[in-house]
């Protein structure tokens, strides 16, 4: 899968970073205090990350190809670390809050809640979580060969409760990009220990 955005990472960047975020940013920015640490993983374009610093936020990227992350360091001048969530530890971080739009849409059903509680390792305490799936059943192909892992809110629910995550805020919306896709929202909360 990675290898479709190493070598589309330009046409990627292209369908992606001129569309409005603040729709499915909102929902988690009302909640912060100016100045809070963000990490916006699977950053993209660096379009919210851009937006985000625009707004008074402290935001960091994280992108796995490498061509991305170049650009987004160049399009919101963030620091963007390059890294995949399979083997980064993120618990040398402290983030006041996480945000993965569409960023894990490709870990299979069955390896979701060991990434997900691997990567809020870098949450601060009562830390919050936007995160973005697609709705459906089972998996979708696309026609460029990546497999997209489509999601029901109640098995997505059922792993946020396990994890120790309150959902604090639910949306669904249609995509810009591909009207046929609906995307699952949720602003999460880390539980107090």
């Amino acid at each position: 899968m990675t290898d479709y955005y190493h070598k589309n990472f330009q046409t990627y960047y292209q369908k992606t970073f001129c569309v409005d975020p603040s729709s499915f940013l909102i929902p988690l920015i009302k909640r912060l205090s100016q100045k809070a640490k963000i990490l916006d993983l699977g950053c993209g374009s660096g379009r919210d990350l851009l937006w985000l610093k625009n707004h008074g936020f402290e935001p960091v990227g994280f992108e796995q190809s490498p061509g991305l992350a170049e650009l987004a360091r160049k399009l919101s001048g963030c620091r963007v670390i390059k890294g995949n969530f399979e083997e980064f530890d993120f618990s040398f971080f402290s983030f006041d809050a996480l945000i993965m739009i569409g960023s894990l849409v490709h870990v299979s059903h069955k390896d979701f809640p060991d990434i997900f509680e691997r990567i809020t390792l870098s949450l601060c305490k009562k830390g919050y979580v936007l995160i973005t799936l697609k709705k459906g059943n089972g998996i979708k192909k696309s026609n460029d060969g990546r497999s997209f892992y489509l999601w029901q809110d109640n098995d997505l629910e059922q792993i946020f409760y396990k994890k120790n995550f309150k959902i604090i805020d639910f949306f669904i919306q249609s995509s810009i990009v591909s009207p046929d896709d609906t995307w699952l929202g949720y602003v999460l909360q880390k539980k107090a220990a």
